[in-house]
């Protein structure tokens, strides 16, 4: 089957594929429906998890698509093709594999980045309890990143504003402030909300169910938006414990590490790689996000900006909201069959190297 095909329209043609292939192969599908989000049609949002292998193997290989809403529609096509093609029909006593769908549904349904509440999910695994997220500098460019109004001179004064900064500061340091995380603006960007939402408070209580008789975890998140078009950068997220893991664990790749600079990631707080780590101490969790380039990092910044002042002031039914729909959609998957092909190539080495080395 040609690559391409695997891959979806809208979320769900994504889902409906997603669950085809599982089912095809013998994997056990479980549904968990969003309990108040529905999609741009009224239907109802779930996130779906595929299963096979041993309940109580030890070892987890745990991928996961959708984070970031808009752009599941990399990771579940890549999900998808695995699937279709036969790469996890793998014989191991002692190996699970887990295919968790569309973690943040409402954004993939709605072509959003963030979730219903505005909350971007791979900031949202603080310890709100008892971690004060550290201060990136948002509130320094929070005005200029989410104008009041999109055209005319008062962009034109923000965009302004943001090249001040980033050619004052450098432009890591602008990455940072307006990526990094941040807390204390609801209606802005990279915001990581005050609670678990339900994206991720479901996310971990699958993976503490999943992974009750685990001693290792390999978990592979799929992103789009940052870096060369196509290119896939192994980025290996979370505590220092589980970025030395990553390394010992892919030598033959060149990870790359947000928090030593080598990324294109800015240094992320709240991600899914330390909520895991938080809930399951005495597990081995190796934890990378696979991420795709699509469009340069000016014009992705753009698009969440954009749709950012669009449900913040904008009217998504319009000639100008449907642009912006489009801008975004744009920005975080490249719809043609090249770059999917290319995607899943990577992806699939990737995969094929975690196997093997779980066999080991």
């Amino acid at each position: 089957m040609n690559i391409a095909d695997y891959f979806a329209a809208n979320y769900p043609q994504a889902r409906n594929k997603f669950l085809q292939y599982s089912e095809q192969q013998g994997f056990a599908v479980t549904h968990h429906q969003h309990p108040t989000a529905v999609g741009p049609d009224g239907g109802d949002l779930f996130i779906d998890v595929a299963t096979k292998g041993p309940t109580n193997a030890e070892q987890l290989l745990i991928m996961t698509s959708g984070t970031h809403g808009v752009e599941g529609y990399c990771g579940s096509g890549i999900q998808a093709a695995l699937l279709g093609e036969g790469e996890l029909a793998v014989e191991n006593p002692n190996l699970r594999i887990v295919l968790i769908h569309a973690v943040n549904p409402y954004g993939f349904a709605h072509d959003r980045r963030v979730n219903e509440d505005n909350v971007d999910l791979n900031r949202n695994f603080l310890d709100f309890a008892n971690q004060q997220p550290r201060d990136n500098g948002y509130g320094d460019v929070h005005e200029h990143l989410v104008p009041q109004q999109w055209q005319g001179s008062a962009r034109e004064a923000a965009d302004t504003a943001l090249a001040n900064y980033a050619k004052t500061k450098g432009a890591a340091a602008f990455q940072q402030a307006a990526s990094g995380g941040q807390y204390t603006h609801p209606d802005g960007v990279f915001y990581g909300g005050q609670e678990p939402s339900w994206s991720a408070a479901t996310l971990i209580s699958l993976i503490k169910t999943l992974a009750a008789d685990a001693k290792h975890i390999n978990l592979i998140d799929y992103h789009t938006g940052l870096g060369p078009y196509g290119h896939g950068e192994i980025i290996n997220v979370g505590s220092p414990a589980q970025v030395a893991r990553g390394f010992a664990f892919y030598p033959q790749f060149e990870l790359t590490d947000p928090d030593a600079g080598t990324s294109s990631s800015a240094p992320v707080q709240g991600t899914i790689a330390h909520g895991v780590e938080r809930a399951l101490p005495g597990v081995d969790t190796v934890f990378i996000a696979l991420e795709y380039g699509t469009l340069s990092m000016r014009d992705v910044m753009t698009a969440v900006r954009a749709d950012n002042w669009l449900y913040q002031y904008g009217q998504v039914d319009s000639e100008l909201g449907r642009a912006i729909k489009r801008q975004i959609r744009d920005a975080f998957y490249c719809d043609e069959p090249e770059w999917k092909q290319m995607v899943y190539q990577r992806a699939l080495e990737v995969v094929q190297a975690t196997l093997h080395k779980l066999r080991d």
